[in-house]
């Protein structure tokens, strides 16, 4: 069996980020609206909902690529060991 016919049926590291995105992007969103809500008491505003939500947006992607990869990881790592 070639490299190829081997990784055939696996998924793309983009694509397990694709559906892993509306994950990272809500969990980023709602951690920034409590570390903002918690930085209050050394004096910073809070996030508004919408200001955490397009946080969440931004840093979604990012953590949603680390996370991909390690998950792809562990998938190669899973069927490799079958």
């Amino acid at each position: 069996m070639t490299e190829h016919d081997k990784n055939s049926g696996r998924w793309p590291v983009w694509a397990v980020a694709a559906v892993l995105y509306p994950l990272a992007m809500g969990a980023a969103a709602v951690n920034l609206f409590f570390l903002f809500l918690m930085l209050q008491a050394v004096g910073l505003r809070s996030l508004t909902p919408i200001e955490a939500i397009v946080g969440g947006i931004v840093l979604g992607v990012p953590f949603t690529w680390i996370t991909g990869k390690w998950i792809h990881g562990l998938i190669v790592q899973a069927e490799d060991d079958a």
